[in-house]
């Protein structure tokens, strides 16, 4: 016994003695990169830390670590552009969000998660299994363009499965709204900021070469020459930011919505959250989100109207609300172009020249119609339309996989999401897409429907409204939107959580009354009565 224990203590000390030494070891190098000044390899260490002791809590709880993996999603450009965009800060997301896989399938196995079968499995499964026979393909240059396609594609999907498990109760849904809402607002104001004081904001006086041109964009107002700065907040580029202005507007819309008729304590953070949205539109430089939001300020509104809950007398409450929202937008608006005139000068000058239909700037019929129309016609025109050339061969991110294998970049490139599908994977890839596509819509609306004078309408008809936005016609300008990180992992999250709104809904819950009726049982509690 003495023996044992004696071992013990040995074995123990020496643990420690190794512990030591290793800090000891650790901290030596660390002050040799803080004296040399390697500030890029302290950052990277730093983030690699950050990324185990985060991986080590998601396993532990995987409904954590989607929040965490979204929040990392939001500002893991701002790193990539201090660190000289790093591939290794780039694949972080995806290291996460693999780990939050792990660790929901170890949950399912011992039964503490809803199941849930995908509705349009089936359209679905022959497009992704077309893909991966596209890999093969003995035109594509290498199996790594084959790689990159299926992980921009496909590598977000089973967040599907988590969206539906995620949300136990009302509650859940509450506290997700706000966290995105939140942290919306904060990279919304980061580009608003940065579109007033310079693009150099929020980035290194010098910026990798792949990426400057991304960074640094300027675009000039056709009529009167202005010259109009492109924020990108904390991503890599102002077209990830615009596209993200599109889903936060929605999303916020869809979330005040539910949260009003809720009366839950979050709606504050849907108003303020729209009216910030609307001024990062209006300083985009991008005429996207600004065409695609009051797009959808027509559409979401007179569907509110039609699926509002009037027989709780919550209809009237709803319309107040979208009175306040699209009030708090322009009262948002009045102050930034009262104290900041040029920046939302320029953008207007940007936009009316080039949106006005007769215009001598307009460029409605042009980029609008003709020019993606002109490249789809040119994905017929390749030699292997009908076969493809393979997955991945145009995708985004294709200038790394050749910039890796020492060679030029595919040729075959056409700036239209439905030739893109045509070019890798032939014609029976956009057959499959539509086909696809078109059962989720089908699905989805099924869904809206059932839930129509519920509190639960508008977020779902939000997400169902974001979800045809990204796969019709975002996809027909491009296919840069779906296959945007950031844009792709929101939309099977959101589509996840849309098939559990049905399941929350039959939960009991109480039916919020008018402010009237509430007034009325005050009055008769007070006088005694019943």
């Amino acid at each position: 016994m003495m023996n044992a224990e004696k071992t013990f203590a040995a074995n123990r000390q020496l643990r420690g003695l190794m512990m030591g030494l290793a800090l000891i070891g650790l901290t030596w190098e660390l002050a040799t990169w803080i004296v040399h000044g390697n500030d890029k390899t302290l950052l990277m260490f730093g983030l690699g830390v950050v990324v185990c002791v985060l991986a080590v809590g998601i396993l532990q709880d995987w409904r954590s670590g989607v929040y965490f993996f979204l929040v990392w999603l939001l500002f893991e450009d701002l790193a990539r552009k201090f660190l000289g965009n790093s591939m290794v800060v780039y694949f972080g997301k995806d290291l996460l969000v693999g780990v939050c896989y792990v660790a929901f399938y170890f949950a399912r196995r011992r039964g503490k998660v809803p199941r849930f079968k995908i509705p349009f499995a089936v359209p679905f499964a022959l497009f992704l299994w077309l893909a991966v026979i596209q890999v093969f393909n003995t035109w594509s240059p290498s199996f790594l363009y084959g790689g990159l396609g299926l992980k921009v594609y496909f590598w977000y999907v089973p967040l599907i499965f988590l969206g539906y498990a995620l949300l136990e109760t009302p509650q859940d849904l509450n506290r997700f709204l706000v966290i995105n809402l939140i942290a919306g607002m904060v990279v919304t104001l980061l580009g608003i900021i940065q579109s007033i004081v310079g693009l150099t904001f929020l980035s290194p006086a010098v910026l990798a070469p792949e990426i400057a041109d991304l960074g640094r964009l300027t675009r000039e107002s056709p009529v009167t020459h202005l010259a109009v700065p492109v924020p990108t907040g904390p991503f890599v580029s102002g077209g990830r930011f615009s596209t993200y202005l599109i889903l936060l507007w929605i999303l916020a819309m869809g979330a005040q919505g539910y949260l009003l008729i809720r009366r839950g304590r979050g709606a504050v953070y849907g108003f303020l959250c729209i009216g910030v949205v609307t001024i990062g539109v209006m300083i985009s430089g991008t005429r996207t989100p600004f065409v695609f939001v009051i797009a959808s300020a027509l559409v979401m509104t007179a569907a509110f109207l039609w699926g509002a809950p009037w027989h709780w007398g919550q209809g009237h409450q709803l319309v107040k609300a979208l009175r306040r929202a699209f009030l708090v937008g322009g009262v948002g608006l009045i102050l930034m172009a009262e104290v900041f005139p040029q920046s939302i000068g320029v953008n207007w000058a940007l936009f009316s020249e080039t949106l006005s239909w007769h215009g001598p700037g307009s460029e409605v019929v042009s980029r609008g119609w003709n020019y993606p129309v002109d490249n789809l016609i040119k994905a017929f025109e390749h030699e292997r339309w009908v076969y493809g050339y393979g997955t991945g061969t145009s995708s985004l991110g294709v200038q790394y996989v050749a910039e890796l294998l020492h060679q030029p970049q595919p040729s075959i490139g056409v700036e239209s999401g439905f030739g893109v599908l045509i070019v890798e994977m032939g014609i029976l890839g956009l057959m499959f897409w539509i086909v696809w596509v078109t059962a989720f819509l089908i699905s989805g609306w099924r869904v809206v429907k059932q839930l129509r004078e519920t509190a639960y309408f508008p977020l779902a008809f939000a997400i169902l409204w974001y979800a045809f936005i990204l796969l019709v016609p975002l996809t027909y300008f491009g296919m840069q939107p779906y296959q945007n990180f950031v844009m792709n992992a929101y939309l099977w999250l959101l589509l996840g959580i849309l098939y559990r709104l049905p399941a929350l809904a039959k939960m009991p819950q109480p039916v919020p009354a008018p402010k009237h009726a509430r007034a009325m049982a005050r009055w008769s509690y007070a006088t005694g009565g019943r």
